[in-house]
This record gives structure tokens, sequence and C-alpha cells, in this order.
């Protein structure tokens, strides 16, 4: 018979990292799995006698055990029953034709599953956010025109009862309407400061139901998002928004497809305040004003987690509203600079 060996490997999967979350809901980590040496492989032989060793062993034990006259049937007609040299040449015919098909059938597997691993790379590679925009540039927005000095202030993670009532009485100071985009489960515990910000014209938009990282989520949990947010709002403000916002601007092409076939549109921003960092008011002001140009939209936060300290926002909001009123800026909500309506 032919002996065969067995290998057998193991290895520990590539390390992972996780994105950082903002300080909304809590601090995101990142994890790095350990990767260990491959298992040392094991290897079991055997092996066993040819049929012409075991008939030759046969051959003197009979003799032993019956009398001297004739005997039927004799060893000798046994033996050249079943020769030995013909045991020989068909054995090793065997094992050729037994070995022959594993080394094709390897090589054939082996090119198989590099083919497969490399569509399942392709498959799954996921495009950046810049690499999302070239490719989709009117369906994931960063900036409006740059014809006519229009600026849009937009402010995330609304609403709540400290931060967001501040930024409402600024803006209401000098008469000036922003984009709020509102969590679903938030604007559930604070109906009426979502109700406000509507009756003083601002412009609402869906920034998901309970701020999660799109990237991670399934599609039906990535849909639920959206439509329990739209369905929340409604309810408040008389319509579904158009206007989405990803948590931490982070969507994936499907779903960024999928919030395109239903009639979305994605905005992010091109100026970060970096307030979600509870800057101070010098910071975050310097953030806004030496990046703002005609057609900027500029994040800030008018909520965030219970230990969020946003005060750097509210206290640099009115002059960042004085300077740039002062060089000549509008500003505007989101559907005028970007000329799309509000709503679905």
């Amino acid at each position: 018979m032919l002996s065969i060996a067995l290998t057998s490997c193991s290895a520990q999967p590539h390390p992972h990292t996780t994105p950082q979350a903002s300080p909304w809901t809590s601090q995101g980590n990142s994890k790095q799995a350990q990767a260990s040496n491959d298992t040392p492989s094991t290897r079991n032989t055997g092996s066993t006698s040819s049929p012409h060793t075991r008939i030759e062993s046969l051959t003197p034990s009979i003799p032993d055990k019956v009398p001297a006259a004739p005997v039927k049937p004799t060893p000798e007609v046994h033996t050249e029953t079943v020769p030995a040299p013909a045991q020989q040449q068909v054995v090793p015919k065997k094992a050729a034709k037994t070995q022959a098909p594993p080394k094709t059938v390897s090589a054939k597997t082996g090119k198989q599953k590099q083919t497969n691993h490399t569509t399942a790379a392709a498959q799954n590679q996921r495009l950046t956010l810049s690499q999302l925009v070239k490719k989709y540039p009117q369906l994931l927005r960063l900036r409006g025109s740059s014809t006519g000095k229009k600026v849009a202030l937009t402010f995330d993670d609304a609403p709540d009862l400290k931060f967001t009532p501040q930024v409402l009485d600024i803006l209401k100071k000098y008469h000036v309407q922003a984009t709020f985009f509102i969590v679903g489960s938030q604007a559930e515990k604070h109906p009426e400061v979502v109700k406000r910000i509507v009756n003083e014209g601002h412009v609402i938009g869906n920034h998901s139901y309970s701020h999660p990282l799109f990237t991670k989520l399934d599609e039906q949990s990535f849909q639920h998002q959206i439509l329990q947010t739209q369905d929340t709002l409604h309810s408040l403000i008389g319509y579904r928004p158009r206007l989405i916002r990803p948590p931490y601007g982070e969507i994936s092409e499907n779903q960024l497809l999928w919030t395109s076939d239903r009639g979305y549109l994605v905005v992010n921003w091109n100026v970060d305040s970096m307030d979600w960092k509870q800057l101070n008011e010098p910071q975050v002001t310097s953030n806004i004003l030496h990046h703002t140009k005609a057609g900027s939209i500029v994040l800030q936060h008018s909520g965030g987690g219970s230990t969020q300290d946003l005060s750097g926002t509210v206290r640099a909001l009115p002059h960042v509203i004085e300077k740039l009123q002062g060089q000549g800026y509008r500003l505007v909500t989101l559907p005028e600079l970007l000329n799309v309506p509000k709503e679905k």
C-alpha cells in the first residue's frame, strides 16, 4: 500500500484596528490582535508488507502441519494462483495512478483559491471618503459653489438641553439661519428643542438614530438608522429631511448609493472646527476662520455626550459670525448653499 503523509497547521487572523469614535458617545479605542506563530506541523506515517511477503511467510508453515502424504490443495498451487511478481508489478502502477491526480487537483485548487481570494479582496476593498467624493461628486457633498460669498454653518448631534439652546440664542441675536443635524434618539428626548429649531428658521438634517459608525453596520441596520430617524422627525417637524450627515462623516459606497436611490443627499463638510475635542474659544475660532472660503460648509456641534464640554463653541460663535459677516460673507442654510430642497 502507499504511505501518505498528512500535515496540519493553524494561523491566527491578521490584526484588525477599530476606527476611533468621537466623544459624542464614548471615546473609541484601537484593538489589535496579536499574531501567533504557526503551530508546528505533525507528521504521521504508516507502512504495510507487500502481498508477496505474506505468501512467502505462509509457505514454510504448511508442511509443519500436514503429513508427508500429498494433500490438496498444495502450497504450490496456492502460490501460483497469486503470483508474487504480478503483485509487485501492479502495486507501483496503482500507486502511480493514485498519486498523479492529487498533484493535478492540488494545483488547480491552489490556483482557484488564489483567484477567489483576489476577487474577494477586490469586492471588499472600501473606498475612502475622498475616493467616494471623486467618484460620486453629486451624491456626497463637501462644499457649495465658490461663486458668491456664501458660507453654511452646521451643527451636529443636536438636540440637548445645555448647548443647543445657547447656540440658538446666539443665532437668533445675529439673525443667522443654520443647519442642524439631528440624532433621532435625542429628538425623542427633547422634542421641544427640535420644534424651536424649526420655528426659528433653521433647517433640519438626519444624523442617524443612535450615532453609530455606519461602515460597521450591515445594510438592514444602516437603513433602520435612517428610516427610524425620518419617522421621528416627521412627527415633530412635519417633513422628512432630504439631507443626511453620517456620524463621523463615514459611509460606504453601497450605503451612499442606497441614499441616492431614495432621494437623499449626503452632506459632510470641508471646514472642521474640531470643537468635539473640547477646544477652547481661540482654538475653535482659529480653526474656522483660517479655513473658511466662499462655499465652505463649517462643522460645529451643539450637543454631545453628558461629559462633553462645548463651551468653546458657544463662546467662539459670536466672533465667528461677526468676522465672516464683516468679510462680506452671507451665512445661509445648506439647502440655499447647495440649491437643493430641505425635504424629500
